[in-house]
Formats: C-alpha cells, structure tokens, sequence
C-alpha cells in the first residue's frame, strides 16, 4: 500500500470515528471563519471544526493533485490537549489514535 492510500484509508477512518462520536458536522462554519491566520483556525473554529473543513481536505487536495506531501506532522498534541478536561474525554480515544497514526505517516 502507498504511503497516499494509507492517509486516505487514516482520513477515512477519521471521518468514520468523528461521525461516530457526532462531531462531524453537515454544514460548515461561516465563510469568515477559515480567514483565520492562526494555527488550527483556534479563534475561528473549534478543533473538529478545523480537522473536518481544513485539514481533511487539504490533505485529499494535495494527494488528488499529486503535490508532495508535508515532511512534517504533528497534530496529536492538540487533539489531546484540546480534549484532556472533556468530561467524556474517553469517547475520543479512537479518533486520537487515528490522529496519532496520520502524525506517524509523516515523521
């Protein structure tokens, strides 16, 4: 299996997991709300916001384009911080390992 085939089976089972735990959402944030300049969209969007409406796309853009692929990841850590003090924090476990498996794809 491709490295390009891995993220998109990794992305898929991140979209599987977010609708799962009902954080996909089915319509998205304001247009003003991706005009933020600041990593993860952090004032504009909430973080499966920001994974959902950026990151997944972005990453299925560069890979139907054929761009290269970032050299270096890592997106675990906010996921984990952001979801440390959720009282359900447990429910998040899967979407965090999938998240911790695409940051490995690009170590």
């Amino acid at each position: 299996m491709t490295k390009h085939q891995q993220i998109v089976d990794i992305l898929t089972g991140i979209e599987e997991e977010m609708r799962a735990v009902d954080l996909w959402q089915g319509q998205p944030p304001a247009a003003d709300a991706f005009e933020s300049k600041l990593p993860f969209a952090v004032d504009t969007m909430s973080a499966h916001e920001w994974l959902q409406w950026i990151l997944i796309p972005r990453l299925y853009a560069v890979i139907e384009q054929g761009s290269a692929l970032p050299s270096a990841f890592q997106i675990t850590p906010y996921f984990e911080e952001h979801y440390r003090n959720d009282a359900e924090s447990a429910r998040y476990l899967t979407l965090l390992n999938h998240l911790r498996t695409l940051d490995g794809l690009f170590a």
